[in-house]
C-alpha cells in the first residue's frame, strides 16, 4: 500500500515469501511492523487484524513465533487489541477541540474553581498519558 513506508522491519525469521502470501490476509495489506525496540528486549510489533477468520488463528500463530524467534530472550508474545483499549481518533480529536477551548475561549480568572475538573472532563491527559 502506498500509505506504508519505504522501509519497515519485520521478524528476521520471519521468510520473504510468507511476508508476501500473509500480506494479503491483512486488512488493508497492513503485514506485522516491527515498530519500537527497548534495550531490555521488549519490543513492539504493530499488526493490523486478519481478513480471513478461518485463517486468523494459524496466521497469528506463525507470526507470534516468527517474533519470539527473532526476539533476543525468545521471550513470549503478549498481545493486545489496541481497537479495544485505545480512544479512536474521533475521540482523541474531539478532546484536542475541548482542550483548546478550555485553553483560548474561557478567561482562568473566571473558571479557576471548576478549570480543573473542566480539563479532566475533556479526557485529553488521558489520552496523552
Amino acid at each position: 500500500p502506498p500509505s506504508l513506508p519505504e522501509y519497515f522491519v519485520v521478524p528476521s525469521s520471519l521468510a520473504d515469501q510468507d511476508l508476501k502470501l500473509y500480506s494479503y490476509s491483512f486488512i488493508g495489506r497492513r503485514m506485522p511492523l516491527w515498530s519500537w525496540n527497548h534495550p531490555n528486549g521488549s519490543a513492539l510489533v504493530r499488526m493490523a487484524n486478519i481478513k480471513d477468520v478461518l485463517q486468523q488463528r494459524r496466521i497469528d500463530q506463525r507470526i507470534c513465533n516468527a517474533i519470539t524467534r527473532s526476539h533476543p530472550l525468545r521471550s513470549d508474545v503478549y498481545k493486545s487489541d489496541l481497537d479495544k483499549c485505545l480512544p479512536n481518533i474521533q475521540e482523541i480529536q474531539a478532546a484536542h477541540i475541548k482542550l483548546k477551548q478550555l485553553c483560548v475561549n474561557e478567561p482562568f480568572e473566571e473558571t479557576e474553581e471548576k478549570w480543573l475538573s473542566s480539563l479532566e472532563n475533556t479526557r485529553w491527559l488521558e489520552y496523552v498519558r
